[in-house]
């Protein structure tokens, strides 16, 4: 059996995350709400809490967001079928990067984050992170977005376990246009893409 399903780049859509789209948003993540129960609040829940909340109370949490009107990212599809998570929002709603020194903020401006991807493990290394990079940056942009901000990872060695690449890799916002701002780690710069003058 096939472990990689291919699939032609003009079946990828994407969605946002709505009440509509959350029957798919449970699928893609499964029964471990993605990764160890997260249900992608790890940047959003202060970190007692978000540990407390791992699995169903995560979920909920996440959930209570898109019930209210919020949008907490985009879905891709490929031939109606949910493959892939990218978290992107005002930096605002992600309360754990101001707590964080390394990824504290550059300077005052408002900025968009994208802060998380999750893909289908048979979707994996077929450039669908980087097109939901695009389409995030497509949405923030229809949002009214003029800075928007992202913190990948960028591993010393040429091989990461996938669990800790959820940010996203460096290589993938540079070809996206992303540039990097600033850099307090050696392995996490912050990158931005500047929509003022586009």
């Amino acid at each position: 059996m096939e472990d990689k399903l291919c699939f032609d780049d003009s079946k990828l859509s994407f969605r946002p995350l709505t009440p509509e789209s959350w029957t798919d948003f449970e699928a893609l993540f499964g029964e471990n709400g993605a990764c160890g129960g997260c249900w992608c609040m790890w940047w959003r829940l202060p970190r007692t809490e978000y540990e407390r909340g791992k699995g169903a109370a995560n979920k909920h949490a996440m959930y209570a967001i898109v019930e209210a009107g919020g949008i907490p990212g985009i879905l891709a599809y490929a031939d109606g079928k949910p493959v892939g998570w990218c978290s992107v929002a005002p930096r605002d709603e992600f309360a754990a990067l101001n707590r964080s020194r390394i990824l504290r903020p550059v300077d005052d401006q408002p900025v968009w984050s994208i802060v998380c991807f999750f893909v289908a493990r048979q979707y994996r290394h077929q450039g669908v992170s980087e097109k939901l990079i695009r389409a995030a940056i497509e949405y923030a942009k229809r949002n009214g977005a003029a800075v928007i901000e992202a913190y990948p990872v960028e591993p010393r060695k040429d091989k990461m376990p996938e669990v800790f690449a959820f940010t996203g890799f460096s290589s993938a916002f540079a070809r996206a246009g992303f540039s990097e701002v600033a850099r307090r780690s050696d392995t996490r710069p912050v990158m931005r893409y500047m929509l003022e003058s586009r």
